[in-house]
């Protein structure tokens, strides 16, 4: 059973492939896993394996933490790019979320003004007034999409709730105006007896199309770095993103590739 738990609240920094050097948070249990989705490809396992009755660390918590890491990379001279909200999860689960993200803004102001602020998100609870609105103030959100079919989300992201909806999600993501980063993990394999590729001819124009419609003002695209919870999954080579990263490069869209 493959995992990559987070055992602190603030971790790092480490040295991200889209990021630089980004200095972590995460608002999830320590010792187990909470998600609206439960993709085939998470570094942090499925959700029925890490089930825990922890509880969510208290913004009180959270804020205490960065602000001693802060002061120690201070002293460290040690320069974070990005101060990152990821971690066992998802962090706008966190029901402080939007208070969080306030103090952040505040003790990023105060050590690392030209740090930013990154929420690495699956976007499923930005219909959420105080999610969104938390968003807005951070410079980098990171909202997730792996396809453009609902059959293949269900396959590859798997969320929690039945009303998840592709059209929905496009909406939501208008909303934000183009100051958003569209993240899209490729991938190939099997899983429970069923192909898995969002690489497809089919895959890629539909995608292709609602990212041209949302306008994001840069697009990340990556494949599997780890190992996965799914054994039957294959990394899609640098060749092949490079090549779909070009598409969105002809939309006029920055386009970041981790191979």
């Amino acid at each position: 059973m493959s995992t990559i738990l987070f055992d602190e609240i603030v971790f790092g920094p480490i040295h991200s492939r889209r990021l630089g050097t980004s200095l972590g948070v995460n608002l999830l249990p320590y010792n187990g896993k909470v998600c609206s989705f439960d993709c085939i490809y998470c570094e942090c396992g499925y959700n029925k394996d890490f089930r825990t009755k922890t509880p969510l660390p208290s913004r009180e918590n959270v804020r205490d933490a960065l602000e001693h890491k802060l002061e120690k990379l201070v002293s460290e001279n040690i320069v974070p790019d990005v101060i990152t909200f990821a971690g066992n999860g998802e962090p706008t689960l966190h029901p402080q979320f939007a208070g969080i993200i306030d103090d952040t803004i505040k003790l990023r102001n105060k050590f690392f003004p030209d740090a930013k602020i990154s929420v690495l998100t699956n976007a499923m609870h930005i219909d959420k007034d105080k999610v969104f609105d938390a968003l807005r103030k951070i410079e980098n959100s990171i909202l997730k999409l792996d396809s453009a079919f609902p059959e293949t989300v269900k396959l590859i992201d798997r969320p929690a709730s039945k009303n998840y909806s592709i059209e929905k999600q496009v909406e939501l993501f208008k909303k934000f105006d183009g100051d958003f980063i569209l993240q899209t993990m490729f991938l190939k394999g099997t899983h429970d007896g069923k192909i898995v590729d969002n690489t497809t001819k089919e895959e890629i124009e539909a995608w292709l199309k609602i990212v041209k419609e949302t306008n994001p003002k840069e697009v990340m695209i990556y494949t599997i770095d780890r190992e996965t919870p799914e054994k039957n999954l294959e990394k899609v080579s640098k060749e092949e993103l490079n090549r779909i990263g070009e598409r969105v490069k002809e939309l006029g869209i920055k386009i970041n590739v981790a191979g």
